[in-house]
């Protein structure tokens, strides 16, 4: 499984806890912590908010570019 660092990387700059970003897509603290660390792949729906969250691309946050748009 894969790590998804730059989910991590994007929260942290952001200064936001696993909490607060969960409550801001709709997802347990705790699942999107198993997200960040790889334990479970991370849902295309969540994904999705993700990308619309911190205005960034899916393929940016799956490490496919290192453009953000």
């Amino acid at each position: 499984m894969m790590k998804y660092r730059r989910i991590r990387d994007l929260r942290e700059d952001a200064d936001l806890t696993q909490k607060q970003l969960g409550e801001a897509i709709n997802v347990p603290q705790r699942t999107y912590a198993y997200y960040e660390n790889g334990e479970r792949m991370v849902p295309p729906h969540v994904l999705c908010a993700l990308a619309d969250f911190y205005g960034v691309s899916v393929d940016y946050l799956l490490e496919r570019t290192d453009q953000k748009k």
